[in-house]
C-alpha cells in the first residue's frame, strides 16, 4: 500500500489557507503535502505524535475539543474517521465556521449528512453545511 497521499485528496483540501487534521495518527502524509503547498496545517491527536516540522501538532480530543486549536481554519478534516467520531468532527467544524471533510475506513458508513465525492482509491465526504451553521458557544466550552 502506498503512503503517498492521493493527489486528488490534497488538491481538494488545499484551497483553504488553514487546515486542521483531526486524528493524524502515524500517517501525516496529507498534512505534509498540504504544508508543502503553502497551507498552514495543524494536526491533532489524543496521543503525542511526531509530525513533519512544517506541520504544527497539538494534543487534543475532538470529543472534548479546545476550540482555540481549530479557530481560523478554513477546513477541518479527518482520514479514516470512524463513525463514532464523525459527529464530534462535524460539530467542531461548525463551531469554528470551517468546512468539514472526511474519509472512512473500508466499509464504515457516513453517519452524518454528507455528500460523497469519488476520488482515486477513496471516497471523500463533505459534511453538509458545516461552515454555514456555526452555533453559539456551548456552556462550559473551552476556548
Amino acid at each position: 500500500m502506498s503512503t503517498e497521499p492521493s493527489e486528488a485528496l490534497v488538491a481538494r483540501l488545499e484551497g483553504h489557507g488553514r487546515a486542521v487534521e483531526v486524528g493524524v495518527g502515524r500517517r501525516p502524509d496529507v498534512a505534509r503535502a498540504l504544508a508543502a503547498r503553502g497551507v498552514d496545517v495543524t494536526a491533532t491527536d489524543v496521543h503525542e505524535r511526531p509530525t513533519p516540522t512544517e506541520v504544527r501538532f497539538v494534543r487534543d480530543d475532538v470529543t472534548d475539543p479546545t476550540l482555540a486549536h481549530y479557530r481560523g481554519a478554513g477546513v477541518v478534516y479527518a482520514l479514516n474517521c470512524p463513525p463514532e467520531l464523525q459527529r464530534p468532527l462535524v460539530d467542531v467544524a461548525r463551531r469554528v465556521g470551517a468546512e468539514c471533510y472526511f474519509t472512512t475506513l473500508g466499509a464504515d458508513p457516513a453517519v452524518v449528512p454528507a455528500s460523497r465525492e469519488s476520488l482515486p482509491g477513496e471516497t471523500l465526504f463533505h459534511a453538509s453545511g458545516a461552515a454555514a451553521d456555526a452555533p453559539a458557544p456551548l456552556r462550559g466550552e473551552r476556548p
